[in-house]
């Protein structure tokens, strides 16, 4: 027979009375001094961290990365040198849009971000679901998250604030017709597509560099929810996604997604006839194949859901060498506004918490700050260069230089070539990405989100986006305005 643990306070002390407060006798007021009715209220108060701004709800695993294919030619990174080499990665799955509280069915993109922990540090790769994005200049981002949450007169989430947005805002059209099938309401998380959607460079060991996108195919196949079919699942279970994954990898059915990239030479780039370092926009498959090279199987549970899953922190900045930046605006944004929303949510320390924390060699100088989890440093030098430690900065971890494209720094030309055209790829997506039924899922669902614009907009609102419609796909444009009981003369399909 084992010997019980004594219960302790969170010094170590241990304690008899854990459920009954002092009290000057069985009537009486309590008193003051005692102190574990305060140590348990105050732990209490402050048991919730801020939730993300976005990406608030979701879920997360461990698993592996096992590499199947050479791509040394492109990348000297380390995660993939070795064919048959594996990594420990920790993924975690989110609604972008909604809060903690919300539904996993709810129409929104779904946050697909992936740690992999490497002998050259950690590498976070940030994505979605969606090979794209709703904009493509960081400025506007705050903007257009505060159309997707709550009205602030109302607190309720408005349907006229979102559609006047995107209406004024054309180069959202693309993410709007995926999020508005029936890819916007996923079948879970183990049926989805992961993309790492911007683009980034890889460096091989002739420091030659490529462009490149990352993309994880679900080997469990693309399975969606219906509109109806997520609206029930709402009130039948609105942690459907999260239940459906801790149920699969505990009874061993471990989901795998397929790693794949597509390769863009820096001459390719710089001739293409879009930027192609545009979000907004995808490179076609038939230019640019898809390479294999991998396979992600997600196989353990954290066993406590916020110290891994809540508290895990992903930052497009933290590359490894042989994986590097490019000239995307997003991207670049990326780079500043994570960590520092890490910063604010966790602490100036959230990379030594488990979850985000190298399991190798981390050596540096920063100190001090609340939870300083790592000793501090100890009683080593606290600045660099110093002739005590002798940790030394390895020059063969440097990027090669970046070529320029000009050296004028402006806001960008928006009349430049391609980066106007936000309406062919929506319509090449509308009519030959979607089969039939999905063409008619995608209109009823717009048909019947834009029904809830109202105010004395609302017929201006309505106009604009189907104007967005109509240039994406006559007949699209068409289907919507019947749907939405408008008639539409020749000038709006002009216009």
């Amino acid at each position: 027979m084992s010997i019980p643990k004594k219960l302790t306070n969170a010094s170590g002390i241990p304690y008899a009375h854990n459920e009954d407060t002092m009290s000057i006798g069985a009537r009486g007021p309590l008193l003051l001094q005692d102190f574990i009715l305060h140590e348990k209220l105050a732990h209490f108060n402050r048991e919730r961290i801020p939730e993300r701004v976005v990406h608030a709800k979701g879920t997360g695993a461990y698993g592996t990365f096992t590499v199947t294919n050479d791509i040394t030619q492109y990348t000297r990174a380390k995660v993939f040198n070795t064919i048959g080499k594996q990594a420990k990665v920790f993924l975690r799955f989110s609604t972008v849009g909604g809060e903690k509280g919300s539904a996993d069915t709810e129409r929104d993109p779904r946050g697909f971000a992936v740690k992999f922990y490497t002998e050259d540090g950690n590498w976070d790769l940030v994505g979605n679901n969606t090979p794209i994005f709703f904009v493509k200049d960081p400025k506007k981002f705050p903007d257009f998250i505060h159309t997707q949450k709550r009205d602030p007169r109302t607190n309720t989430k408005s349907p006229t604030m979102m559609w006047d947005y995107w209406s004024l805002n054309p180069e959202s059209l693309h993410q709007v017709l995926f999020l508005m099938s029936d890819r916007g309401t996923p079948y879970g998380y183990r049926h989805l597509n992961g993309y790492g959607s911007h683009t980034f460079s890889l460096i091989n060991d002739k420091n030659e560099k490529v462009y490149v996108k990352f993309h994880f195919k679900t080997a469990q196949g693309i399975k969606n929810f219906t509109n109806e079919e997520a609206s029930k699942m709402k009130g039948d279970d609105p942690d459907f996604a999260q239940r459906d994954l801790v149920a699969a990898i505990d009874k061993g059915d471990f989901p795998k997604w397929n790693v794949k990239i597509q390769v863009m030479t820096l001459e390719q780039s710089k001739t293409h006839h879009f930027n192609p370092f545009d979000l907004t926009k995808v490179w076609s498959h038939k230019e640019y194949p898809l390479i294999d090279v991998g396979v992600l199987e997600l196989n353990q549970i954290p066993a406590n859901y916020f110290a891994d899953v809540e508290q895990s922190a992903f930052a497009p900045a933290h590359v490894v060498d042989g994986i590097s930046y490019s000239p995307d605006k997003m991207l670049q944004g990326r780079i500043l506004a994570y960590n520092d929303a890490h910063r604010y949510r966790i602490g100036a320390n959230y990379e030594q918490l488990p979850v985000n924390r190298c399991p190798y060699a981390v050596n540096n100088y920063q100190r001090d700050g609340a939870m300083a989890l790592n000793g501090n440093g100890g009683s080593e030098p606290n600045y660099f260069p110093n002739s005590f430690d002798h940790i030394e900065a390895d020059q063969n971890y440097t990027d090669p230089p970046m070529e320029l494209d000009s050296n004028i720094a402006d806001w960008y030309s928006r009349n430049a070539e391609g980066e106007n055209d936000h309406y062919t790829q929506p319509g090449i997506f509308y009519r030959e990405t979607l089969s039939a039924q999905d063409k008619k899922n995608l209109i009823n669902n717009i048909v019947g989100a834009m029904s809830g614009i109202s105010g004395p907009k609302r017929a201006d609102i309505i106009n604009r986006q189907l104007c967005h419609f109509f240039r994406a796909d006559i007949g699209l444009g068409m289907s919507i305005a019947q749907g939405l009981g408008v008639t539409v003369d020749e000038s709006v399909m002009k216009h």
